[in-house]
């Protein structure tokens, strides 16, 4: 059975914050060729006269890191060992939490058992790394692991074998998944200030082939996009959130 790791994080979850959409987002590869593409993304670094340990994000993108920023989308897009699986909430003000009996807490979990049910298979295990972001995170992750565990019938969890918390400061294909959820949100937040900002979302919409604005097919693998709205709660069946 083929193992995979799984790297996720998210941009603009929280509930009041100032910005209008959320997003999540995973890239995951082959467990065994994480060591390569590690290794593949510190020679990038080292190319651009940046030392291993910088952190990639998408925070840090301007005019002076640009090419290495495309240096790094470009990677992504050219392997093969390498997918991502984004999921934007467009507008966080069609948000009715009270209607639906749940916290944004709930709400945010929810959003990732979307995510991640299309990306997981019940014929291979995967490690599932989630950013750290508060001191509750725990027990919410066990509860997640329990949820996609009993949506895929894995009461053994051969299937999902770990999900953890992790700092993304020290996982360089978690701050892939930074780059890439975070041209997302400056995309969904119509913003333009940072002109090396645009021009690597303009990139990412030519490799990908996609506009940004509309869902992928959830057969799409290399570069993977769902699009949520307030209409898709119909049918929503999240055993056990």
């Amino acid at each position: 059975m083929t193992e995979y790791n799984i790297y996720c994080d998210e941009s603009c979850h929280l509930e009041y914050d100032p910005h209008k959409s959320m997003v999540l987002g995973a890239v995951w590869c082959a467990k065994e060729d994480k060591k390569q593409l590690f290794d593949r993304i510190k020679e990038i670094k080292q190319k651009h006269g940046l030392k291993p340990e910088f952190e990639i994000k998408w925070n840090k993108v301007s005019k002076s890191k640009a090419d290495f920023y495309r240096e790094l989308i470009n990677f992504f897009f050219d392997t093969d060992k390498l997918n991502f699986r984004g999921l934007v909430v467009a507008d966080k003000g069609e948000l009715e939490h009270g209607r639906y009996d749940q916290t944004h807490d709930q709400f945010y979990y929810k959003m990732y058992f979307d995510m991640l049910k299309i990306i997981i298979s019940p014929h291979a295990s995967y490690y599932i790394y989630l950013d750290i972001k508060d001191t509750q995170g725990f027990e919410k992750v066990q509860k997640l692991h329990d949820v996609i565990c009993n949506n895929h019938y894995d009461f053994s969890q051969s299937v999902i074998k770990r999900i953890q918390e992790v700092r993304s400061d020290e996982v360089s294909l978690l701050q892939i998944t930074d780059l890439l959820i975070g041209a997302l949100s400056y995309f969904y937040r119509g913003l333009t200030e940072n002109k090396a900002k645009v021009e690597l979302i303009d990139l990412i919409k030519r490799r990908s082939g996609y506009s940004l604005m509309k869902s992928t097919l959830p057969s799409e693998r290399k570069f993977n996009l769902f699009v949520w709205h307030s209409g898709y709660r119909r049918g929503w069946n999240y055993g056990g959130f």
